[in-house]
Formats: structure tokens, sequence, C-alpha cells
């Protein structure tokens, strides 16, 4: 690998021009991630204030530091390696310049819900007369059509809400949990990502443009898609049980002595109960018949779990780890942010990434890995409207036609 990556080669997606119409966090992400592989970036945003994911970071909902920090970590994580102009819409002249962009783009990625598309003409059938060649991505909340297809859609109401993953991951009586800022948005992103590539393969092929997307909603299923395979068919998940109730205690979590919680995962037991006991050091538990067959120890789980609390408790984690490694047990801990940005492994796998953006010097990589190329390090992000001029000479406007844009008030 460490060969193929330092060929001198451009990285896969240099050359690509894609702009970005997107606000927010699934859709920019996509285009941070084809930015991070070479791809040249131009955010449209509104003049003046812009994307309004700028400012995410000064929301009571995103983690905070400690003492405060006013670095703006979240813009630099979705707003990398882009361009910025600040196009006004809604203003005729701007029409202009959002054309001749088009002409010479590859890929247009845009979220605005189907009526915004309608009413600015930013449609996929708007846009094929103009470049035909062009990959369309859309992203919605809920659908390109139906009764809540015009419905905003964010990825807690349509990606964990709606599509019953906090209902599903919930224990039995208890209030549905709630997820962590943009979790189901950048997933969601890496769809938006396939479904880009897959528009270009098909251009490849053709040399037909097209539209693709996605919705938050269907992102949501496919991940619960286990359980709703399961619901298609009439098929119903059981509640989960809290860890002091476990339906199965060898798939259960478990605190341990520092107060960390340990994923026991045994959904082999019928093979691996005997080294089990041996590891906890309990093998009197072997010749108790309330546990002696995987069918017994189900209808006796309350007590092996009343069995094994103390057991595990009695140890640290990293005890534990020790313990368990190289026994074939599945386990695992749960993990803590604050573990993971100086997890070693987190460094092999590549999930960080240094920038080279003094105030933010680290940010979290995109997660596609190739084996002949890696993403390039990242810069500060732009201020809004940073590349009107450079990118509306890049296009072919004179001095005079962009000081007329300006005047117009269709340039921020």
């Amino acid at each position: 690998m460490s060969e193929a990556l330092s060929n001198e080669e451009p990285l896969p997606l240099a050359g690509l021009r894609v702009l970005d119409i997107s606000s927010f966090i699934a859709a920019p992400a996509a285009a941070v991630a084809l930015a991070d592989f070479g791809a040249d970036v131009i955010k449209i945003e509104p003049p003046v204030e812009g994307d309004p994911h700028r400012n995410s970071f000064r929301n009571a909902s995103y983690p905070q530091s400690d003492p405060p920090d006013d670095r703006n970590f979240p813009w630099q994580l979705d707003g990398r390696h882009k361009r910025s102009i600040a196009l006004d819409l809604k203003n005729a002249d701007a029409r202009t310049i959002l054309d001749r962009l088009l002409q010479k783009a590859d890929v247009l990625i845009v979220n605005f819900p189907p009526p915004a598309r309608e009413r600015l003409r930013l449609r996929w059938e708007d846009i094929e007369p103009i470049n035909p060649r062009l990959v369309y991505c859309s992203l919605t909340g809920y659908g390109e059509s139906g009764p809540d297809r015009d419905r905003p859609g964010f990825d807690i109401t349509a990606y964990f809400g709606r599509s019953g993953i906090l209902d599903s991951a919930r224990y039995e009586d208890g209030p549905p949990g709630l997820s962590l800022p943009a979790q189901g948005d950048r997933a969601t992103a890496m769809t938006l990502v396939a479904a880009i590539l897959l528009g270009l393969r098909r251009r490849d092929q053709t040399g037909k443009g097209g539209w693709v997307g996605t919705s938050l909603y269907a992102n949501g299923v496919w991940a619960n898609g286990t359980s709703a395979a399961g619901a298609v068919i009439g098929a119903r998940l059981p509640p989960r049980h809290p860890p002091d109730k476990p339906r199965n205690a060898l798939t259960n979590l478990y605190r341990t002595k520092d107060d960390r919680w340990l994923q026991l995962l045994m959904v082999r037991d019928d093979r691996l109960w005997e080294k089990f006991c041996t590891v906890i050091e309990r093998p009197d538990l072997l010749a108790d018949p309330r546990y002696a067959g995987r069918p017994e120890r189900r209808a006796h789980a309350l007590e092996l779990g009343a069995e094994l609390v103390p057991i595990f408790a009695a140890r640290t984690y990293a005890e534990w780890e020790q313990a368990l490694a190289g026994t074939g047990i599945p386990f695992g801990v749960i993990g803590r942010l604050v573990d993971v940005i100086d997890d070693e492994q987190a460094e092999h796998a590549g999930i960080f990434a240094d920038t080279t953006n003094p105030e933010i010097p680290r940010t979290v990589n995109n997660p596609i890995r190739l084996g002949f190329a890696k993403p390039r390090p990242a810069g500060p992000p732009p201020a809004v409207g940073q590349h009107n001029d450079e990118i509306l000479h890049e296009t072919g406007f004179s001095e005079a036609e962009i000081a007329a844009f300006k005047k117009a008030g269709a340039l921020g």
C-alpha cells in the first residue's frame, strides 16, 4: 500500500467540478468527501450569512469545550476544501452566473425541498437543457414524491425518528433515546457519494448525465434494515431489556471496576461457554444444571446475569481486555469520545486527519480508504463569498460584468 501511495498520480477525482448548493450537513458532507479526493467543489451560498451550518457550533446541542472556545470545528469539518461564491439565487442576474457555472460543472448537489427547487428552477428538468451531461444529485428528508415530500427533514426526525431506530433501540417501557448531532447526516452523505459515483459511471458509459439522490428517511430504514426486513413479513422485534433484566446474560452490558461498560457478545455460547467459565474463574458454573446448555442459560438469564455482575465489577476494563483478548470470546468497550481521540487503533484506521489550519489543526477524516490514494490535507474553510471574483473570472466573466453583478445585488 505504501508503494502505491508514493506514486505521483492525480487524486481519483481531480478535474471533477462539483457545485454544492446545499446547507447544513448531509449534502455538504458528501461534497467534502468528493473534495478530499481531488474534486473542485464550489460552494454556492447566500450572501452575508452563507450556509446556516457556519453557525452550528454556537448551538447548545453541539459539543462544548471546557473552557469555552470559539473555534468553528463543525465548519472546518464540513466546509473544508471548498471555494465559496455568494449568490442571491432569487436575483435574476444571479441566474446568468449560475447557468454559466452549470454549463461547466460535472456534478450538482442540492437539498432544497422540491417546492423551493421549482421556484428557483433548480429541478433536474430545469437543469438538463443547460447541461445534459451533469450528474444532478438531490437529497430530501422523506423522498421526491408523496404526501410528505415537502416536509423539512433533519436526521433526528427523518433518519432516526420515523425510521424506527429510536423506538427499536430503547429499553422496554423507557422513552426513546436521542441521537447525537448529525449522526444520520454523515451516514447519508456516504450514500450520496455512492449515488454520484454511479451517475458518473453511467455518464462514462453513455455520455449522459441524470438524476441521482436519496432521502434521510430511506437511509434510516436502510440502517435499521434487519429489523425493517423482519417487519415487512410480519416479524416483531422484542422489546429490549435493560442490563439488569437481560434476555441473554451472555450478550449483555456489564459495568467494570473503573466505571466502564463492557459489551459481552457471546452469540456462540454453545462453543464458548466452557472457555468463558475458565476465563472468569468460575468453573462451578459448568456444573450448575441451570446453565447446562444454551436453552437453560436463556431460561435462567436473570440468575446468570446476577452471577456475572459482581464478577465483571471486580476488575477494570483493561484487566478484562487482557483476560478476554485472544480467547475468541467477542467483547468490546462502550467507547467514550475522549478516549477515541487518543486511541492508537484510531490512528491506524485513519479516523482523524491533520489540517494546515493552525486554528483547528486536526479534524475527522472521511471513512473511505483507498490503496492508491489518500485524502489531501485541508486548510481553513472559506469565508462567505471568498472566491467570488476568482470563480467568475474562471467562468469567463469580465471585470465589467462582475462589477455589474455586484451592483445588481446578485453577488454577496
